[in-house]
């Protein structure tokens, strides 16, 4: 979705590097008997869903998508009509559309949600909209413009959006596209691109950038004060970031580097640089996609373990934080698509984000993951 196959025809020696610099070491399919989760098929019935997520303390679950909708499946079920419709406003591209959803983490009182979208202008914009009296739906009316970022070309936009511990908005913003980030906007703090920023929704303060040197960060999350990010490639890598906010602000390297290497070049100067958590090469997959630390109930045995996938090849492998294993799930659980992102519930419950086909703008799946 965010960027169609490119794939590279690289050389043995290549991808041997690969498998030895990659952070973690990727370690063989799970042993058997290690087959502890699987997936339920919650729903079969949206169009190009991207995101999924849930107020705090709320069974719903809120889908994106990226058409222009949200969607309700409230106690398994998929409700008629959308919570919020916005598509005559969204432009609607390959790295375009209704990207992004968060709550208020106050917003069983308040009502108040976030969205980040693009528009045919070239801005992407987060906006803040307020439910009605119904509580499945909201109210278009409420809309506010937070802000609104110029883009130089449709592709990059990121578009995660969410709420850190300190009830700031975060905000993952790519690098506004071109080969080789032509604008140099990754290793640039004063652009609101290539970075991952934070701002007060109240409207007072500048955002303040707290990550830079990304390319396009496709989905993070929060651990506690850590965050975790899936940063789509160019070339030959895909990387996992993870850096603690005490650590802010924390420059991943692109256009530097990418991946774990100097960028187009064989040596650069690497001060300050922080180095994938782990990194895969296109031997493995084409686009990275960011996820969750599992922090559930339903299977105790998955504390702890960071979630992630491929969307080219469908991959899903989970890092065990604690000691940095890596585990392949995809043999346990399958190919599901192409997978455009993970989510949690309300209960730290994992799903699965599933998109129907690679070159589709309809269609798609949620799963979620479950005791096997």
């Amino acid at each position: 979705m965010r960027r169609y196959a490119n794939w590279i025809v690289m050389g043995a020696v290549l991808i041997a590097i690969g498998f030895v610099l990659s952070r973690p070491d990727p370690v063989p399919p799970p042993p058997a008997g290690a087959d502890i989760i699987a997936v339920e098929l919650i729903t079969d019935e949206l169009d190009a869903p991207v995101f999924l997520t849930s107020p705090p303390s709320d069974p719903r679950l809120f889908v994106i998508e990226k058409l222009g909708r949200i969607r309700i499946v409230d106690n398994g079920d998929l409700l008629e009509g959308s919570f919020l419709d916005v598509s005559d406003i969204v432009e609607l591209g390959p790295e375009q559309g209704l990207l992004g959803l968060a709550f208020h983490p106050d917003y069983a009182s308040n009502g108040r949600f976030f969205v980040y979208y693009t528009t045919s202008d070239l801005y992407s914009h987060v906006v803040e909209y307020t439910v009605s009296s119904d509580p499945n739906v909201a109210s278009v009316g409420t809309a506010r413009t937070l802000l609104s970022i110029e883009r130089p070309t449709w592709r990059h936009n990121a578009g995660w959006i969410g709420f850190g511990p300190e009830g700031l908005l975060y905000v993952a913003s790519g690098d506004g596209g071109g080969t080789n980030d032509p604008n140099g906007h990754g290793q640039n703090r004063e652009s609101l691109m290539g970075v991952i920023f934070r701002m007060s929704v109240e409207g007072v303060g500048e955002p303040e950038v707290v990550a830079w040197g990304l390319r396009n960060p496709w989905r993070a999350s929060f651990d506690g004060n850590q965050i975790y990010l899936g940063d789509v490639g160019q070339d030959t890598w895909e990387e996992i970031d993870v850096f603690d906010l005490a650590d802010a602000p924390a420059n991943f390297g692109w256009s530097i580097t990418e991946g774990p290497f100097c960028y187009l070049t064989d040596e650069c100067d690497e001060t300050g640089l922080i180095a994938p958590y782990y990194a895969y090469t296109h031997a493995e997959g084409c686009s990275a996609t960011g996820g969750y630390v599992y922090r559930g109930s339903a299977i105790p045995e998955l504390n702890g373990h960071y979630f992630f996938a491929d969307w080219c090849t469908g991959f899903i492998r989970s890092i065990d934080t604690t000691n940095d294993e890596v585990k392949d799930w995809t043999p346990v659980i399958g190919y599901l698509g192409n997978i455009n992102s993970f989510g949690v519930d309300a209960a730290g419950e994992l799903y699965v984000v599933v998109q129907a086909g690679r070159l589709l703008v309809t269609g798609g799946a949620i799963y979620k993951v479950v005791p096997h």
